[in-house]
């Protein structure tokens, strides 16, 4: 599986928002570049269930986001998140892989440490071939000991069964808090030395005024692929939508820093 660089947006709600960053990245994509637009859904244990949730603003109805994931040029990932705990993990990413349609091409689980196996299930039931995002954040870095040698022990556990395609480095975790490239390089240096395989992702704060914090990384790691949720919003609220116009230009800026 050939792992391609990725400029991310998450929380889209419509197919018209795709349609409209698809065409800035395209105009904006340096010709040399195979850099890939990444279109980011959330889903959480209540809208998958239909239970209220104060998030019913930025993840859409579980209904529409085959609607969402209609174009083959993107690369469609679904958010799992754990904000309140999947009953039954395996099953319920099934379920609402289900509702993603056929041009779904990777699933980031935004949780814990989850078991290596659970996720096996998940690939092995899907019905289709899914890259597999791990977000390592702020609470799984701290299990971890703040330890760059501990965080790829426990990666250990997922690559040698082969579950896992890209890791995600994010102490932000969708709150708009600033990005410390500095202080994620150890973890990003790490990583890349034993598993070399692996796709970097980097998210924390990132936005068109604030694009300029990961600058460290890409550095670093030139392929480094990026996502950016929280300060996509004037408020930096993540509750609320998305200004569009905010995320077509972190778009912009964002092409012309990476390579």
């Amino acid at each position: 599986m050939i792992i391609r660089p990725y400029v991310g947006i998450t929380d889209f709600t419509n197919f018209e928002q795709v349609e409209c960053m698809q065409e800035i990245f395209k105009q904006y994509l340096p010709v040399h570049s195979n850099r890939q637009l990444h279109v980011g859904v959330m889903m959480s244990y209540k809208t998958l269930n239909d239970v209220e949730t104060k998030w019913a603003k930025a993840f859409p109805p579980k209904e529409m986001i085959a609607c969402i994931f209609a174009s083959n040029e993107t690369y469609n990932c679904l958010h799992c998140a754990d904000y309140d705990r999947f009953k039954n993990f395996s099953s319920d990413v099934l379920s609402g892989i289900e509702y993603c349609g056929e041009e779904i091409h990777a699933v980031q689980l935004d949780m814990v440490w989850p078991w290596p196996r659970d996720i096996l299930k998940i690939i092995r039931n899907a019905g289709k071939s899914l890259e597999v995002i791990l977000q390592v954040g702020k609470n799984a870095i701290e299990q971890a000991d703040n330890n760059p040698a501990e965080v790829v022990r426990r990666l250990e556990f997922y690559a040698d069964i082969g579950v896992l395609h890209r890791v995600l480095l994010d102490k932000s975790m969708g709150r708009g808090l600033g990005m410390d490239a500095a202080g994620l390089i150890p973890f990003a240096e790490a990583i890349k030395k034993r598993f070399p395989e692996l796709g970097l992702v980097a998210a924390g704060g990132l936005g068109p005024d604030s694009i300029h914090l990961v600058e460290p990384l890409a550095k670093e790691f030139p392929e480094i692929s990026i996502d950016a949720q929280g300060k996509l919003r004037p408020s930096g609220n993540a509750l609320d939508p998305i200004d569009w116009d905010m995320a077509g230009v972190y778009l912009i800026k964002a092409l012309e820093l990476l390579e």
